[in-house]
């Protein structure tokens, strides 16, 4: 009988062995990423922006001054991703998404107090204005919201993922797309519904006690590295392969790129920085929803009503980018994730007319399917897994300061020239210069690196 210690509570074939199950664990790997993907909703944005107005109305600050401290929570979370891969590559998956989903859990209760904290701290040193406090202690609370669920939870389940399949990646990233494109999309409706019946403080402590004690218990008992640590192959390949898969391997070895190296291909680059305009754009559009539809002459429900259909749309194209992904180059699905994106962003520009409406929900379904499939499948097919947590941790750095970026800039328009309309043009061209810059991708090849 195991003796059971700290260290064996770890041990992969603890409390049962992977390689046991009458299927391939893989599958179960599968169902618990998903799932461990749509428990960071309330560190997205889509999930923090049904809190905005009741975090402005509870603090008193600004609508800038509460897209800044965003922007710099962000910011800040962002810069400390890449140490954050660098653990997870280290320390492996099981104790870093228990580690996020408490962290993570943590965080939503301190947010749900922020603002009785400030006023405490406001008492007790009464020279210090209170927007002064307001503003660091949600600065604070932003750092770690943002590090913990939209990185560390989201870059783990993302990546263990991409460790427990090769050839049919695509296929089981479109399948956590759908329920994750599904899951964000309706999360802004579910939330507001949530606070009506519970008020915004109970709400997000009602999620910590899911995300803390629920999504952390699934993250210990169901989450293993590799498959290689339990004894088993990806794909549920047996040990005994034919050619094909000797083959297959060995071209994956050739593709072990170092986190340097990865930085040095084009190929990096633009996936990078498509998914980061997705997190920039979506993120700043997402974050002022409510008051873009008011500049239209929409009501707070027409607004946030995008968001169901769009996640319609969303669910099908992820399904589809999944299976597409496992037979098309991905440069080309790059490509359509563009299109969409310049479609939802040109239309939004015209939120009051209906027909513009149908194209933003169009669009935006689009491209945020494309997201959540491509965003799991790329960097293990192109550079390999041995550093997979090390290269992601960079990436996720970026999309978070691309996403941190997005509020602020859209508010900075409204403050300055009362509109959101020139910040919405300024993310059109920028998505136009990155769909031109996919044309220049090339499937990544050690002898290829840029000097």
């Amino acid at each position: 009988m195991l003796k059971v210690s700290p260290k064996n509570l770890l041990e992969p074939n603890y409390p049962f062995a992977p390689k046991n199950f009458p299927f391939f664990y893989g599958w179960i790997i599968l169902i618990v990423c998903t799932i461990g993907v749509i428990m960071s909703t309330p560190g997205q944005t889509i999930g923090v922006s049904a809190f905005t107005d009741h975090l402005l109305a509870a603090t008193g600050l600004s609508r800038l001054q509460l897209s800044n401290a965003y922007f710099i929570g962000t910011l800040t979370s962002g810069l400390i991703l890449p140490y954050g891969g660098v653990l997870l590559d280290r320390f492996g998956a099981r104790v870093t998404v228990v580690c996020a989903s408490i962290g993570l859990a943590l965080t939503l209760c301190y947010l749900s107090f922020s603002d009785r904290l400030a006023t405490i701290i406001n008492n007790t040193f009464p020279i210090i204005p209170y927007s002064t406090i307001a503003l660091v202690i949600l600065v604070l609370g932003f750092v770690c919201l943002r590090f913990s669920g939209q990185g560390m939870l989201t870059m783990t389940s993302r990546t263990t993922l991409g460790k427990w399949f090769d050839r049919r990646r695509g296929f089981v990233s479109g399948i956590t797309g759908v329920f994750v494109s599904f899951g964000f999309s309706i999360a802004p409706l579910t939330m507001s519904s949530l606070i009506d019946i519970l008020g915004w403080r109970n709400t997000w402590l009602a999620m910590a006690v899911v995300v803390g004690m629920g999504m952390g218990l699934i993250g210990w008992f169901f989450y293993r590295d590799n498959p290689e640590e339990c004894s088993l192959l990806m794909d549920g390949k047996k040990h005994t392969q034919n050619s094909f898969d000797t083959k297959h391997s060995s071209d994956n070895n050739l593709q072990d790129f170092t986190r340097a190296e990865a930085l040095r291909t084009i190929m990096f680059w633009v996936v990078t920085l498509a998914l980061s305009s997705q997190a920039l754009i979506f993120t700043g559009i997402t974050f002022h929803i409510v008051d873009i539809g008011a500049e239209a002459e929409l009501s707070q429900m027409q607004a946030v009503s995008i968001f169901l259909p769009q996640a319609v749309v969303s669910t099908i194209v992820g399904y589809l980018m999944g299976i597409a992904a496992d037979r098309v180059p991905l440069k080309y699905l790059f490509t359509v994730m563009m299109l969409g994106q310049i479609i939802g962003v040109a239309a939004i520009t015209n939120f009051g007319v209906p027909l513009f409406r149908v194209l933003t929900i169009v669009g935006f379904g689009i491209t945020s399917g494309c997201f959540g499939t491509l965003s799991a499948v790329a960097l293990p097919r192109f550079f390999g897994r041995t550093y997979l947590g090390s290269i992601s941790g960079f990436q996720m750095m970026i999309l978070v300061i691309a996403s941190a970026i997005g509020p602020s800039f859209l508010a900075i328009f409204k403050d300055k020239l009362g509109s959101y309309q020139p910040g919405l043009y300024g993310c059109l061209i920028l998505a136009i210069l990155i769909l031109i810059f996919t044309f220049f991708a090339r499937q990544p090849r050690k002898s290829h690196l840029l000097e």
